[in-house]
Protein backbone atom coordinates (compact mmCIF):
# COMPACT_ATOMS: atom_id res chain seq x y z
CA UNK A 1 0.00 0.00 0.00
CA UNK A 2 2.60 2.41 0.93
CA UNK A 3 4.57 1.74 -2.30
CA UNK A 4 1.54 2.03 -4.38
CA UNK A 5 -0.28 5.16 -2.38
CA UNK A 6 2.20 6.68 -0.01
CA UNK A 7 2.48 9.80 -2.57
CA UNK A 8 0.36 12.53 -3.81
CA UNK A 9 -2.48 10.15 -5.96
CA UNK A 10 -5.32 11.97 -7.31
CA UNK A 11 -8.40 9.75 -6.38
CA UNK A 12 -12.44 9.77 -6.46
CA UNK A 13 -13.64 10.44 -3.09
CA UNK A 14 -17.02 9.61 -2.90
CA UNK A 15 -19.46 10.51 0.02
CA UNK A 16 -23.03 10.91 0.37
CA UNK A 17 -25.72 13.14 1.94
CA UNK A 18 -28.62 11.16 2.53
CA UNK A 19 -29.09 9.17 -0.27
CA UNK A 20 -27.37 10.71 -2.63
CA UNK A 21 -24.04 10.04 -3.49
CA UNK A 22 -21.44 12.64 -4.60
CA UNK A 23 -17.95 12.14 -6.04
CA UNK A 24 -15.28 14.24 -6.85
CA UNK A 25 -11.70 13.86 -7.62
CA UNK A 26 -9.11 15.02 -4.63
CA UNK A 27 -5.09 14.70 -3.60
CA UNK A 28 -4.83 11.81 -1.30
CA UNK A 29 -1.84 10.32 0.71
CA UNK A 30 -1.90 7.04 2.60
CA UNK A 31 -0.01 5.99 5.74
CA UNK A 32 -0.57 3.42 8.28
CA UNK A 33 -3.92 2.19 7.19
CA UNK A 34 -5.67 5.68 6.63
CA UNK A 35 -5.78 7.93 3.71
CA UNK A 36 -5.69 11.90 4.26
CA UNK A 37 -6.58 14.22 2.10
CA UNK A 38 -6.58 18.42 2.76
CA UNK A 39 -9.61 20.81 2.48
CA UNK A 40 -11.77 22.98 4.32
CA UNK A 41 -14.73 22.33 6.95
CA UNK A 42 -17.23 24.32 4.70
CA UNK A 43 -16.47 22.24 1.62
CA UNK A 44 -19.12 19.72 0.61
CA UNK A 45 -17.15 16.86 1.53
CA UNK A 46 -16.35 17.72 4.91
CA UNK A 47 -20.07 18.34 5.32
CA UNK A 48 -20.95 14.71 4.11
CA UNK A 49 -18.65 13.86 6.09
CA UNK A 50 -19.34 15.18 9.20
CA UNK A 51 -23.26 13.51 8.91
CA UNK A 52 -22.36 10.28 7.19
CA UNK A 53 -18.19 9.17 7.89
CA UNK A 54 -18.86 5.83 5.29
CA UNK A 55 -16.64 6.80 2.39
CA UNK A 56 -15.45 5.26 -0.76
CA UNK A 57 -11.94 6.08 -2.67
CA UNK A 58 -11.30 4.68 -6.07
CA UNK A 59 -8.06 4.81 -8.47
CA UNK A 60 -8.17 2.87 -12.21
CA UNK A 61 -8.95 -0.73 -10.73
CA UNK A 62 -8.52 0.06 -7.00
CA UNK A 63 -11.12 0.53 -4.32
CA UNK A 64 -11.44 1.28 -1.04
CA UNK A 65 -14.07 1.85 1.88
CA UNK A 66 -14.10 3.62 4.65
CA UNK A 67 -14.79 5.54 7.72
CA UNK A 68 -13.51 9.30 7.45
CA UNK A 69 -12.77 11.77 10.60
CA UNK A 70 -11.93 15.60 10.55
CA UNK A 71 -9.01 15.73 12.51
CA UNK A 72 -8.91 19.17 12.52
CA UNK A 73 -6.99 22.06 11.30
CA UNK A 74 -3.33 21.57 10.28
CA UNK A 75 -1.84 23.74 12.86
CA UNK A 76 -3.02 21.55 15.76
CA UNK A 77 -0.28 19.93 17.99
CA UNK A 78 -2.24 16.65 17.48
CA UNK A 79 -1.60 17.10 13.91
CA UNK A 80 2.25 18.23 13.82
CA UNK A 81 3.43 14.65 12.69
CA UNK A 82 0.80 14.25 9.86
CA UNK A 83 1.03 18.13 8.56
CA UNK A 84 5.28 17.68 8.13
CA UNK A 85 4.08 15.06 6.29
CA UNK A 86 1.48 16.36 4.51
CA UNK A 87 3.59 19.20 3.27
CA UNK A 88 6.54 16.98 1.98
CA UNK A 89 3.91 14.54 -0.04
CA UNK A 90 1.73 17.63 -1.53
CA UNK A 91 4.97 19.93 -1.80
CA UNK A 92 4.39 21.22 -5.09
CA UNK A 93 1.09 22.70 -4.16
CA UNK A 94 0.42 22.66 -0.26
CA UNK A 95 0.75 25.96 0.32
CA UNK A 96 -0.38 27.67 -3.04
CA UNK A 97 -4.02 26.22 -2.52
CA UNK A 98 -3.94 26.01 1.53
CA UNK A 99 -4.39 29.29 3.76
CA UNK A 100 -3.05 27.84 6.89
CA UNK A 101 -4.46 31.43 8.81
CA UNK A 102 -7.68 29.91 7.34
CA UNK A 103 -9.69 28.82 10.93
CA UNK A 104 -12.01 26.09 8.88
CA UNK A 105 -8.76 24.30 7.19
CA UNK A 106 -8.60 20.97 8.46
CA UNK A 107 -7.39 17.52 7.52
CA UNK A 108 -9.42 14.56 6.95
CA UNK A 109 -8.44 10.92 7.48
CA UNK A 110 -9.97 8.35 6.00
CA UNK A 111 -9.31 4.87 7.98
CA UNK A 112 -9.60 1.98 5.57
CA UNK A 113 -11.95 -1.04 6.54
CA UNK A 114 -11.64 -2.89 3.05
CA UNK A 115 -10.11 -2.60 -0.27
CA UNK A 116 -8.86 -4.19 -3.44
CA UNK A 117 -5.94 -3.40 -5.52
CA UNK A 118 -3.18 -4.15 -7.24
CA UNK A 119 -0.44 -3.14 -9.70
CA UNK A 120 -1.04 -2.06 -13.09
CA UNK A 121 0.34 -4.84 -15.47
CA UNK A 122 -0.69 -7.77 -13.21
CA UNK A 123 -3.45 -9.93 -13.56
CA UNK A 124 -3.85 -10.50 -10.04
CA UNK A 125 -5.00 -7.86 -7.46
CA UNK A 126 -5.84 -7.94 -3.31
CA UNK A 127 -8.64 -8.00 -1.82
CA UNK A 128 -8.16 -7.20 2.03
CA UNK A 129 -10.35 -6.40 4.81
CA UNK A 130 -7.92 -4.06 6.82
CA UNK A 131 -9.96 -4.57 9.77
CA UNK A 132 -9.19 -8.22 10.23
CA UNK A 133 -5.83 -8.40 8.69
CA UNK A 134 -7.45 -11.24 6.32
CA UNK A 135 -6.22 -10.85 2.33
CA UNK A 136 -6.69 -12.73 -0.38
CA UNK A 137 -5.35 -12.81 -4.24
CA UNK A 138 -8.37 -12.64 -6.93
CA UNK A 139 -8.69 -11.65 -10.68
CA UNK A 140 -7.75 -8.12 -10.74
CA UNK A 141 -11.38 -7.02 -12.09
CA UNK A 142 -13.10 -8.71 -9.49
Amino acid sequence: MTELFGKDCEMALATAKGNVPTVRYVDTYYQDRSFYIVTDENSQKAKDILTNPHVALAIRACRFTGIAINIGHPLDASNQKIRETLIKAFESWYFAHNDETNSQMCFIKIEVNNGIFGKEGSNNAYKVDFKNKIAEIVPAYA
